[in-house]
């Protein structure tokens, strides 16, 4: 059985990273993906946004925490996982990329706009 996922994106906020009290450092991270829609009434074409939930542990989390922002364009290999938890006595679930490689794409966002 395979559970991989590819994605190239851009990061649509900040990193959140945290460490857990055991040390271990822990980062969410939101990334945004376009795909190509079709075309609009006009021939013009059109995208769809997807919005991604990513999380990262130990020195990736850290290197997030560093050197990404909002903006930066990344590539992600990961797997799915989904999380359970109970919130106001109803049942919540999350699926989330857990993150296994992490590289930046083009320049950052900064530098793309000069």
């Amino acid at each position: 059985m395979v559970n991989k996922v590819i994605l190239i994106g851009n990061l649509t906020a900040d990193p959140d990273v945290k460490a857990t009290p055991k040390g271990i450092y822990v980062a969410n991270i939101r990334l945004a993906t376009n795909t190509y829609a079709g075309k609009d009434e006009e021939g013009h074409a059109k995208q769809h946004t997807e919005f991604h939930s990513l999380v990262a542990f130990g020195k990736t989390a850290e290197f997030a925490g560093m050197y990404l922002k909002k903006g930066r364009s990344i590539y992600v290999e990961g797997k799915l996982q989904t999380r359970s938890w109970e919130e106001a006595g109803q049942k919540r679930y999350r699926t989330e990329v857990v993150v296994d490689e992490l590289k930046f794409m083009g320049a950052k966002p900064q530098e793309a706009a000069a």
